[in-house]
This record gives C-alpha cells, sequence and structure tokens, in this order.
C-alpha cells in the first residue's frame, strides 16, 4: 500500500467578481403583442405578474450565441483576455443537446483553449449555485479565472398558446468573470431544495413544453425564498443591514416583491434597492440575476462596492442565496 502524501493545491484567500456582461433576445414582445395570439391584455398581464414586455431570440439566437456575446462583454469589463480564463461554467436548463455542452461550445466561440468546461442544471437557481461553484474551485485552488454565464432560450420550451406560461418566458444571457482575491468578496453560498414539490415545475421529454403548478410555486417561493435570503447573509458574515440591493430570481414581479418585503421586516435597510428588471426582460431563468445586475450596472442604480444578495429559486424546487461585492 502507498503511503504517498497527496500536496494540497496552492489556494486562495478569497474569490471576487471582476465583471458581468448579458445579452438579451432581440425581438421584443409587448403584452399588446401577446393579445393577438390569445385572450388576455395590457392590464391582466401586468397586474398579474408584473411584466410589460419580454425578449424572444430569433431562430439564429441560441443559448450558445447569447451566452458568447456575454461571455465577450464580461471579458471586457473585467479588462481580461480569453487566454486568461481556465474555467468555464454555463448554468442552463434548456440547451437543445445533450452533448457536447454549451459550456465547451462557448468556451470555442470566445477562443478560450483548453479550459474547465461544464453545464450546470439548477434551472432558474442556476446563477447562484454556479457561483457558488465557481468561487469555492478558486478557493480550493482548482482555478484562477472562471467565466460563469447563465444562459437560457425559453421559449423553444414554451407553449406560446399557454396564457400561463407565454406571458411570462424570455430568452437571454448573462456572464460574470469570478477571479481570484486577496480580499474575500463573495459570501458562502446557502443552497438546498424542496424534494416534495419537485414535480411542480417540469419539462417531461424533448417533445414537451414546461408545465408548472402556478399558485403552488407561486406560494412556496412567496413565503420559502426570503428566510433562504436571510441564510445566505448569515453565511457571509455581514449584517443583513450591510445590504445594499436585493437581487433575486426575475420570476415573477409579484414574488420578487413578496420576498423584499420580507427581508425589509427582517431588517434590511428602507433605502435597500430591489432589482424589478423582469418588467422589460421577462422569465430569463438562470440568466435573470446576472442580466439584472449588468443592466441595473449600466444605468448606475447599481455601483462599484455594492453589497448585493441574490437568490435564486425554481424547477427542483431547488433555490440558493449569496451575497458579493460588485467590481
Amino acid at each position: 500500500m502507498s503511503t504517498a502524501q497527496i500536496v494540497p493545491a496552492p489556494t486562495s484567500p478569497g474569490a471576487r467578481i471582476a465583471g458581468f456582461g448579458f445579452d438579451r433576445g432581440s425581438r421584443i414582445v409587448t403584452n399588446d403583442d401577446l393579445s393577438q395570439t390569445f385572450d388576455t391584455n395590457d392590464e391582466w398581464i401586468t397586474r398579474r405578474v408584473g411584466i410589460r414586455e419580454r425578449r424572444f431570440a430569433t431562430a439564429d439566437e441560441t443559448v450558445v450565441s447569447m451566452a458568447v456575446t456575454a461571455g465577450r462583454m464580461a471579458l471586457e469589463d473585467a479588462g481580461m483576455l480569453p487566454a486568461d480564463i481556465d474555467t468555464v461554467i454555463v448554468a442552463t436548463c434548456t440547451m437543445p443537446s445533450q452533448i457536447p455542452h454549451a459550456a465547451t461550445q462557448v468556451a470555442a466561440g470566445l477562443g478560450i483553449e483548453a479550459p474547465g468546461s461544464f453545464d450546470l442544471n439548477a434551472a432558474c437557481a442556476g446563477f447562484c449555485y454556479g457561483l457558488g461553484v465557481a468561487s469555492s474551485a478558486i478557493k480550493n485552488g482548482a482555478a484562477r479565472n472562471v467565466l460563469l454565464i447563465g444562459a437560457e432560450k425559453l421559449t423553444d420550451w414554451v407553449d406560446q398558446t399557454d396564457r400561463g406560461n407565454a406571458i411570462i418566458f424570455g430568452d437571454g444571457a448573462g456572464a460574470v468573470v469570478v477571479t481570484a482575491s486577496e480580499v474575500d468578496e463573495i459570501g458562502r453560498v446557502a443552497w438546498g431544495s424542496a424534494e416534495k414539490l419537485v414535480s411542480t415545475i417540469h419539462i417531461k421529454d424533448r417533445d414537451s413544453f414546461i408545465f408548472q403548478e402556478g399558485q403552488s410555486v407561486f406560494r412556496w417561493a412567496s413565503t420559502a425564498i426570503a428566510p433562504v435570503a436571510l441564510r445566505a447573509v448569515d453565511a457571509s458574515g455581514v449584517a443583513l443591514g450591510d445590504i445594499d440591493a436585493l437581487v433575486t430570481h426575475q420570476a415573477n414581479l409579484r414574488i420578487v416583491e413578496a420576498i423584499a418585503h420580507k427581508v425589509k421586516d427582517a431588517g434590511a435597510r428602507d433605502d435597500l434597492i430591489v432589482a424589478d428588471d423582469i418588467v422589460t426582460t421577462g422569465n430569463t431563468s438562470s440568466a435573470s440575476i446576472p442580466i439584472a445586475i449588468a443592466r441595473m450596472r449600466e444605468a448606475g442604480t447599481l455601483k462599484s462596492g455594492d453589497l448585493v444578495l441574490s437568490v435564486g429559486f425554481g424547477a427542483g424546487l431547488t433555490y440558493a442565496g449569496i451575497v458579493f461585492r460588485l467590481p
């Protein structure tokens, strides 16, 4: 029996986000547009889910192509080159092919040579799961610079005559570059799942559309997710009053508002910024959090140094919360 000792990898004291990027489907679809397809109207949709318009990808826009665009923007924002990246992670639940996976195709599209690459499917919680994995990989020495992308083309999996789902979903990709840091700027992820609700959102097979028990999901998310957000704050070691912004998965504006209300009741500041990007983007699953943050940075709503609390939740039912500082 060998007694050789495996040498631990050099570790990093911390990880941080260095840049953001995003892409959205190029076709703007308003509530009035949807009223031409099925019985609905702008007032009903806005009151029910808070969405005024959403972005649909064209036939030429794919999970991979949108991820490449978002990834390129994130690299530019971080001041990095493709050669600097050693790991690519794509969080997606809508990749049309099983293999090759999206991350390898994205790496090829960006000219990233020989990275570690894999896809991660935690549905709408995928970005927060991915950020936890990327941060851990850096801190344990397995990676130095990670490109993490949430990318979805949900319209390929939505029955556009199904009023309950067609009003909600959109297409897009959001990306971050995560890098080693002397000061840790990404907290420990708080994640889990509600196994008794496993069948409430599903796609049965490749010939099926998204199915969800909307009211069950709404009740669960409106009550169960705020405690996950508070767990993430505790795991990060900061106080709830230190949080500058709450960026939840953009599932439904009414769910976002319910979570924000509970977080504020728990002691968040009165001036807490709450993301509402769903109003003009729709629900883009794993892409929704990074898209929202990237657009809020562009608009000046969020600024460098802001401490963000993010929580994702979706099919599984899975959930994850994480705190991080903006570049």
